[in-house]
């Protein structure tokens, strides 16, 4: 078949339109940092979503500005005691944001949050499908009086993506999956997971699963398609190409999470950032003072510079409460004591 002139043309013109909407994303970066970014990276609404929309669009004209507010967004969210605090628009960019900034363990304890607001908290409401607002059904077990009330609503299920493409690693860097790259992330408290998507291709499927010392990876690749394999936690494996089939890896995986160094005298925001120590302080306070518990553990986290004797000094007969959670403390810092008790 013979070239046309609009055939011959055909690049040229791609280029050109290539080379305008880069030039129009430029124009529009730079009026939006002008508009909204101070020099030192803090934006206007200063809000976890306008922090995520702006790190994942590339939006700072210097790096000096990203990496403060990547700073500030992780103050944001350790602010909210770890509880998610984005809508329809910065939910399915907040998980991205904190890992592009290195913050794997901010993402999951997001994700693994199960107060109110979070992506667990409809989990443990017996819910199972996405609920349109956080708080749809009210921890009291009554639906919330609010328009926007349904109990089957996507918007804050898209961390799903986040999940297929980060946590169990599938992902795609061609049109339709017809080359991948498989690199799972474990972290938090997940000990497996596993990812599948129907491609033109047929099914292709990634997973992983932790235990005993050992992770196992295992991926389908479907035919006619290629991938490439990053392992986790194994610098000594570099990446392999792999074509269709199913494939599978065993080696040692060490668990990199520290030991608790947390006494009375530390901070809350170090409390805080201990998410088994805070479970364990949160689950004390509201068997010992139910009625307090709520407002003591708003305050815990607005006030987070202050010492935990010093918190803990305000509640009536506070002395068995302060002695439960020194005694946790100590155990989070020698594991077999309690198991040797």
């Amino acid at each position: 078949m013979s070239r046309t002139i609009s055939d011959h043309f055909q690049p040229r013109k791609q280029f050109i339109i290539g080379a305008h909407y880069r030039t129009l994303a430029e124009h529009v970066r730079t009026a939006f940092a002008t508009e909204y970014i101070t020099p030192a990276g803090r934006i206007l609404s200063d809000s976890p979503t306008a922090y995520a929309l702006a790190l994942q669009f590339n939006l700072f004209t210097t790096e000096e500005q990203r990496q403060h507010a990547g700073e500030k967004l992780v103050a944001l969210v350790h602010k909210s005691g770890y509880h998610i605090n984005t809508g329809f628009v910065g939910t399915p960019l907040i998980c991205d944001a904190l890992c592009s900034l290195g913050r794997n363990d901010i993402a999951y304890r997001l994700l693994l949050q199960h107060e109110c607001p979070s992506w667990l908290y409809p989990v443990t409401m017996g819910a199972t499908t996405i609920w349109e607002r956080w708080d749809s059904l009210r921890p009291d077990g009554s639906i919330n009086p609010g328009q926007m009330t349904s109990f089957n609503h996507y918007a804050l299920g898209t961390v799903a993506d986040w999940l297929h493409r980060f946590v169990a690693g599938l992902s795609p860097v061609a049109p339709g999956y017809r080359h991948m790259v498989i690199q799972p992330h474990p972290g938090g408290s997940l000990t497996h997971a596993h990812a599948r998507h129907q491609t033109p291709y047929g099914s292709a499927e990634s997973g992983w699963n932790i235990e005993q010392g050992h992770i196992t990876i295992e991926v389908r690749i479907p035919p006619n398609t290629t991938a490439q394999v990053i392992f986790p936690g194994n610098d000594n494996q570099p990446p392999v190409d792999i074509r269709s089939g199913t494939h599978r890896w065993s080696y040692p995986y060490r668990d990199t999470i520290a030991h608790s160094s947390l006494s009375l005298e530390s901070t809350i925001d170090e409390l805080i950032d201990d998410p088994v120590a805070w479970e364990a302080v949160k689950e004390l306070l509201h068997e010992k003072i139910p009625t307090l518990a709520p407002m003591l553990i708003r305050q815990m986290q607005t006030y987070g510079n202050v010492i935990i004797r010093q918190a803990l000094s305000i509640i009536p007969y506070s002395d068995p409460i302060v002695t439960t959670i020194e005694t946790t403390f100590n155990e989070l810092r020698h594991p077999s004591t309690k198991e040797q008790n």
